[in-house]
């Protein structure tokens, strides 16, 4: 493909994505495929002679599209905002569009430093204090991995320079509560911590890790011999956006030693917000944390930022410097391939720093204030409600909400709340994910697409209740 081929098709691409985004919610929100439909649909072989692009394009209105659940449309309530204005469409256009590839600083001065500079502005926009230094992973998951695999170096000793995590020794322990992300686990386990070593901390009645327990189970364990490691504090878990007590968990921690790992994923963009900041009081003290733009900020998919306040010993422990990458620019300089697991990286900046230029601060405030305003509305509606439960607190955006019938529970009451949810899922006037909540099946309703205003919401209720008394 020339540049002039490329300028022409590509104009046919962005008017097929403009006109996408400005109908989209005119389509059903879930995809309305049946598994394996959209690969019966595709060639098994790969085509010997070249096609043309209009042959492409034609296979995503015939082919993709059928099999796409519209995150963006302003009736997904599903899972979490995961938004993509269109700036930040054009930004991961540009960083496609160059081709660059970040192994050192050399190789790309502009990817390391304009990601310094983004992350250090995201850093002033939350509140946090300039004693944090951030870095761009893919998803939370890489860097609560990266966090455990800091938290245990630092433990051991740097025992990875020597014999690793011996079995001779005594195991280190890891802690979180029983409402966090199912990544905490498998970055524990993929760390080499093992199941076994996994702590689950009891929660509250709002879901909330408990101090005292976690206290308690440090000093049993200590007791026994056993070395606690580190804790993982959530602020917003994935169910209930239940806010763990940070300062509570940061005192303990800090006086045993452990290292504390903030996962903020999709809570971290309400702290753009002032008023939402005591809900991660005492968050200075901790280790590392992070937060994802691409979720409710509004930065495409994947830009996930993970702060430390002690970079050297990150970098210790990431760092790998073969000589093929080694310049004279070395020692003034930045190399990120130092901050994290891959070599390589993606001019992942461009996107978060077209969005927030096109946006402001102001607008983005503006949207999630909306957003969680629009929350507390449907939230006030399900209360008062016969019949209907708001079952976890709304500190921002996120409903569990259940329909409770009279006569109606255990197993008879999960298969109702399924089926109703399930019945709005399928008609693709709105998409929501049920979800498991103290043993019984409940309903998550996310509010955050950009596009979703306050009349979607008076739907999406009245979808609900159609849906679960029909």
């Amino acid at each position: 493909m020339t540049p002039d081929e490329f300028r022409r098709e590509g104009h046919r691409l962005i008017d097929w994505i403009a006109d996408y985004r400005q109908h989209i919610a005119d389509r059903p929100v879930m995809a309305q495929v049946a598994p394996g439909e959209v690969r019966a649909m595709l060639p098994q072989a790969p085509p010997e002679a070249p096609e043309p692009m209009a042959a492409v394009l034609a296979d995503l209105d015939r082919v993709v599209m059928p099999g796409i659940t519209h995150w963006q449309s302003p009736r997904f309530f599903g899972y979490f905002p995961a938004n993509a204005p269109l700036a930040g469409v054009l930004g991961d256009l540009v960083s496609t569009g160059l081709g660059v590839i970040g192994l050192s600083w050399q190789s790309g001065p502009a990817i390391t430093e304009l990601e310094e500079v983004v992350t250090d502005w995201v850093r002033q926009m939350v509140g946090l204090s300039a004693a944090w230094s951030g870095v761009i992973q893919d998803t939370a998951s890489t860097s609560s991995l990266v966090a455990l695999l800091c938290a245990r170096e630092r433990a051991s000793g740097y025992a990875m320079a020597r014999g690793g995590m011996r079995q001779g020794e005594a195991r280190l322990l890891v802690y979180a509560s029983a409402q966090s992300h199912s990544s905490v686990e498998k970055a524990a386990l993929l760390a080499g911590f093992g199941r076994d070593h996994l702590r689950l901390v009891p929660c509250d009645g709002q879901h909330a890790m408990r101090p005292d327990a976690f206290t308690a189970m440090v000093e049993a364990d200590l007791a026994a011999g056993r070395r606690p490691c580190a804790v993982v504090a959530t602020t917003g878990t994935t169910a209930v956006t239940a806010i763990d007590p940070v300062g509570a968990l940061a005192a303990v921690a800090s006086r045993h030693g452990l290292w504390l790992h903030v996962d903020a994923a999709m809570a971290g963009s309400a702290m753009i917000l002032p008023e939402c900041r005591p809900l991660w009081e005492g968050v200075e003290a901790a280790d590392s944390l992070v937060l994802n733009p691409h979720k409710w900020l509004g930065v495409p998919f994947d830009s996930s930022l993970y702060y430390v306040r002690d970079p050297q010993h990150l970098v210790r422990v990431m760092s790998t410097n073969p000589s093929y990458l080694q310049s004279a620019a070395d020692g003034q300089v930045k190399n990120l391939r130092d901050w994290g697991i891959p070599l390589g990286r993606r001019f992942r900046a461009l996107k978060l720093w077209f969005v927030i230029r096109e946006q402001g601060v102001g607008a983005l405030r503006a949207r999630l204030r909306r957003d969680i305003a629009n929350a507390g509305w449907l939230a006030g509606q399900v209360a008062a409600a016969p019949g209907w439960r708001v079952l976890a607190p709304v500190p921002l955006q996120t409903l569990c909400v259940r329909h409770e019938p009279p006569g109606l529970e255990g197993a008879a009451l999960d298969a109702h709340t399924q089926a109703w949810a399930e019945r709005i899922n399928r008609s693709g006037a709105a998409y929501l994910t049920p979800a498991v909540l103290d043993g019984r099946w409940m309903v998550r309703v996310s509010v955050g697409a950009e596009a979703t205003e306050w009349a979607d919401v008076a739907a999406l209720w009245q979808a609900m209740r159609a849906a679960a008394e029909g």
